[in-house]
């Protein structure tokens, strides 16, 4: 038996970030319409999980989500 993790269980893991990152980012105002699980990278022989990717957008999607890690960077700083 190999350390690999079973095919779900690696799907599972990235659909997940996928999941708390889109809520994470629609928190913040912006959508990614192309951010899903790497279909490639899940064929692909490795024990790890699929790759999120994050797919394109616009400009203005590109500065919401800058504008909203800058705001995330300030606030920590802050604390």
């Amino acid at each position: 038996m190999t350390g690999r993790q079973p095919d779900r269980e690696r799907l599972g893991v990235a659909e997940e970030a996928v999941d708390e990152l889109r809520k994470a980012l629609l928190g913040a105002g912006v959508t990614l319409p192309s951010l899903r699980v790497d279909l490639v990278s899940y064929a692909g022989e490795t024990a790890d999980p699929p790759l999120v990717e994050l797919g394109r957008c616009t400009p203005a999607t590109a500065r919401r989500l800058a504008a909203a890690l800058a705001r995330s960077v300030t606030e920590g700083e802050k604390r």
